[in-house]
């Protein structure tokens, strides 16, 4: 039995683009997850993500890196990998829209080359736990985004995996359904399988995570028990800054409140110090905006005297 359910060592992801630079989707990516255990992984769109998962679950080849799924490598030995593990991506790939629920799992149950009645009796018990049982016999065309995100938790279930990857699956669902989805997913792990679900609501990963991997711009940034992250990120706030000029820049770096002030690519990212979660305080995060010349919310000259944010800024 594999020591760790996966394992990824300095995982990269680069995809080319023609007449531009090449995107970074993941830098040096490692962690670990232990068998039963419910992982999440949290960041902002954009984060990188979704690339792990399909690099992870073999749908995407890393450019660097090596990984590991029940002590199988995920390059070497995909043959291997691909039967032990379940993919929920959600959207409208992976389910087609003139069948009708039954159908859709009997088609995957019959590609996992599973007997027609085992792949029935397996399709009928999924579709009553995720809720889906009163209209199995409804085409997917017909179904509601939280509907649909429902039968894709079903199908990644079908071929009974042991590591199960979820990419945001609770997203179109209403707050029932969501926490309905959050029982599931514990009773998963209750019976030893392995979810791997990313997310960017801190909330449902406090909810149902064992850790927490928080990643940003393809690098991971820590991994820590939910309760653990949630006290770090309420320490922190991050602005990113487009169109500052060099010079602002600069004396925004000597404020206090500043920790650091970073150019990365693009644009300015600019986290400060907070002062321990008063009811004051402005919830932890990354937010945008556009500063420069002639922007009509900022106070002539660019930055306030006294180095306060401006009501209507950032």
């Amino acid at each position: 039995m594999a020591d760790w359910a996966v394992e990824a060592d300095g995982l990269g992801r680069v995809f080319e683009v023609k007449k531009r630079p090449d995107v970074v989707a993941l830098s040096d990516v490692s962690l670990r997850v232990a068998a039963g255990e419910v992982h999440g992984l949290l960041g902002p769109d954009g984060a990188g993500k979704t690339t792990l998962v399909k690099v992870l679950s073999t749908v995407l080849l890393p450019t660097s890196g090596t990984a590991r799924v029940m002590g199988h490598d995920i390059v070497a030995e995909t043959a291997a990998v691909r039967p032990l593990i379940g993919v929920v991506i959600g959207g409208d790939r992976g389910l087609y829209g003139r069948l009708t629920a039954r159908q859709n799992l009997a088609y995957w149950a019959a590609l996992y080359r599973m007997a027609q009645a085992e792949g029935r009796r397996r399709g009928e018990a999924l579709l009553a736990r995720v809720g889906v049982d009163g209209r199995t016999d409804d085409r997917v065309q017909s179904f509601s985004r939280g509907m649909r995100q429902r039968l894709h938790l079903a199908r990644g279930l079908i071929n009974d995996p042991q590591v199960l990857f979820l990419d945001e699956p609770s997203t179109g669902m209403d707050p029932v359904a969501a926490r309905e989805f959050r029982e599931v997913v514990r009773e998963l792990a209750g019976e030893g399988r392995t979810v791997f679900l990313t997310t960017h609501d801190m909330a449902e990963a406090e909810a149902v995570c064992d850790r927490v991997t928080l990643i940003d711009r393809g690098q991971v940034l820590a991994t820590e028990s939910p309760g653990a992250l949630s006290r770090l990120l309420s320490r922190h706030e991050r602005i990113e800054c487009v169109g500052a000029a060099a010079s602002v820049l600069e004396d925004l770096g000597a404020l206090a409140c500043v920790e650091r002030v970073t150019v990365p690519v693009e644009s300015a990212r600019i986290e400060l110090r907070r002062s321990g979660g008063g009811r004051g305080d402005a919830p932890a995060g990354r937010r945008r905006r556009h500063v420069g010349e002639g922007d009509p919310t900022e106070p002539r000259g660019g930055l306030p005297r006294d180095g306060r944010r401006p009501r209507h800024g950032i």
